[in-house]
């Protein structure tokens, strides 16, 4: 069953959903895109990786690789390391704690031309950690800023309420906003300003000179993945997160109540 919202589903913005949906929109959208694209262009997921030191009050969210190996060099893998025989153990040690990190991947997904492998898009649904003020924002904006010296277009989705908007200049007041920098209108930039009672939009996907613009039907995507995750039975079990006024909380609860 489709979103019982009529565009973006508060609920799924909860620190406890957001990471599931946001893994399961980009493949969803990359085969939105991709049907329009073949075969002269290759719509792919790729990741950025954000650590997150842990301190002691902080819950482990995300679960990564192993965080130490011993590579074989000739054959790849892992193996014990040698001893050395006859080596006097020092008994002069202390104990101490390591510091835990916690590691985040989080997808985004990239178009490019089939024969050439130039970049031509890339596509970012935004998370707190691009948001939210530290060292994985200053990390997304960096890397955000190379693209935008490229001549690849970028496409931003900002699905979320909470956290300020990342760097532009005199946009309207929304809940959620896409941003489309096409390489050859920049500093210019096309800009969704979306309510959260306001359908998701049609979005134009730039591609390059010779070819028209695929497009993404941002609401068309969101019911697919509210439905293939069953988010019905979980999601309207806690409050908003972050909150609305008092008279969305009754709209957004009537919706739920009756999904």
């Amino acid at each position: 069953m489709p979103s019982p919202f009529p565009g973006m589903n508060p609920y799924l913005e909860r620190r406890t959903v957001w990471h599931d949906f946001h893994e399961r929109f980009l493949p969803a959208a990359a085969e939105f895109i991709g049907r329009q694209v073949v075969p002269n262009f290759v719509v792919k997921l790729d990741e950025h990786v954000f650590i997150h030191e842990l301190s002691e009050q902080t819950p482990r969210q995300f679960f990564g690789r192993a965080d130490l190996a011993v590579a074989d060099l000739a054959g790849g893998t892992a193996t014990a390391v040698a001893t050395i025989p006859n080596a006097a153990i020092s008994t002069a040690s202390t104990e101490v704690s390591l510091v835990e990190f916690d590691e985040e991947r989080l997808s985004f997904l990239e178009i490019r031309d089939r024969e050439s492998w130039k970049l031509v898009t890339v596509i970012e649904l935004l998370s707190p950690a691009n948001k939210q003020p530290g060292p994985d924002r200053e990390q997304y904006i960096a890397k955000r800023e190379l693209i935008l010296r490229t001549d690849a277009h970028l496409v931003e989705i900002d699905l979320l309420r909470g956290g300020p908007r990342l760097p532009l200049q005199k946009t309207p007041e929304c809940d959620y906003c896409v941003l489309l920098s096409r390489w050859e209108k920049r500093p210019r930039a096309e800009f969704w300003p979306i309510r959260l009672r306001e359908n998701l939009p049609v979005i134009p996907i730039p591609l390059t000179a010779a070819y028209p613009d695929a497009i993404l039907d941002l609401q068309a995507v969101l019911h697919r993945v509210y439905d293939a995750a069953g988010y019905q039975h979980y999601v309207y079990r806690e409050a908003l997160e972050p909150g609305v006024p008092d008279d969305e909380i009754r709209w957004a609860e009537t919706l739920a109540v009756n999904s």
